[in-house]
């Protein structure tokens, strides 16, 4: 019986289903809040782009959260994907003695 790897969470699928949809906010709606584009909430939302520090900051203070909050959810992602990227040439490395 083989396992299939635990999907990644993207940040965006955090603001999607635990801020916007329970708010009942729209992208927009959120990117005029927070004095945004747009596009750069849809394409959050929709996980085709990163949450920057700019926006963590934004999404901190209107979300009443910490920046951190945003950036370790984006970091973690990030760190999850790129582990998976480079796991064969992780696994050639030897460690340290």
């Amino acid at each position: 019986m083989t396992s299939s790897p635990v999907p990644h969470i993207h940040p965006g699928e955090i603001l999607r289903e635990e801020f916007l949809l329970p708010l009942k906010l729209s992208p927009g709606a959120l990117a005029r809040k927070l004095l945004v584009p747009r596009t750069r909430i849809e394409r959050i939302v929709t996980e085709r782009s990163p949450i920057t520090i700019d926006t963590a900051l934004r999404l901190a203070k209107y979300f009443k959260t910490t920046p951190q909050f945003w950036m370790n959810m984006q970091t973690s992602y990030d760190l999850q994907c790129a582990k998976d990227e480079l796991e064969s040439e992780l696994a050639a490395i030897e460690a340290a003695a």
